[in-house]
């Protein structure tokens, strides 16, 4: 069983930046590739940006690239989602994901995923 807590959410303007975090407990988490992912209101639940449990691979959406980092430190557990140049669209909860998978991949898919935090809050005002 891993255990997901979601952190750094808030109310940010448009063009502002925010840094969500996700931390686990539990079993291994440097075995298990980490995504975030999104939902807001009316929409389905779509994917943001994921990365492998070794790190050296990441995937974003398309309407994240080079705007959101993703990155982990297993030595604490935690993934951290550096978002930039927030727009109104990515108004969203935010939710942190794990499955345990090989070293190299990072599924898009939420049905991979088999543990899901509670999700943070992202708001951005225009």
């Amino acid at each position: 069983q891993v255990q997901l807590v979601e952190s750094g959410g808030g109310l940010v303007q448009v063009g502002g930046s925010l840094r969500l975090s996700c931390a686990a407990s539990g079993r291994s988490f440097s075995s298990y590739a980490m995504g975030w992912f999104r939902q807001a209101p009316g929409n389905e639940r779509e994917f943001v940006s994921g990365i492998s449990w070794s790190g050296g691979h990441t995937a974003y959406a398309d309407s994240v690239k080079g705007r959101f980092t993703l990155s982990r430190d297993n030595a604490k557990n935690t993934v951290y989602l550096q978002m930039n140049s927030l727009k109104p669209e990515d108004t969203a909860l935010y939710y942190c994901a794990a499955t345990p998978v090989s070293w190299y991949e990072v599924p898009v898919g939420s049905y991979v995923y088999d543990y899901w935090g509670q999700g943070t809050q992202v708001t951005v005002s225009s």
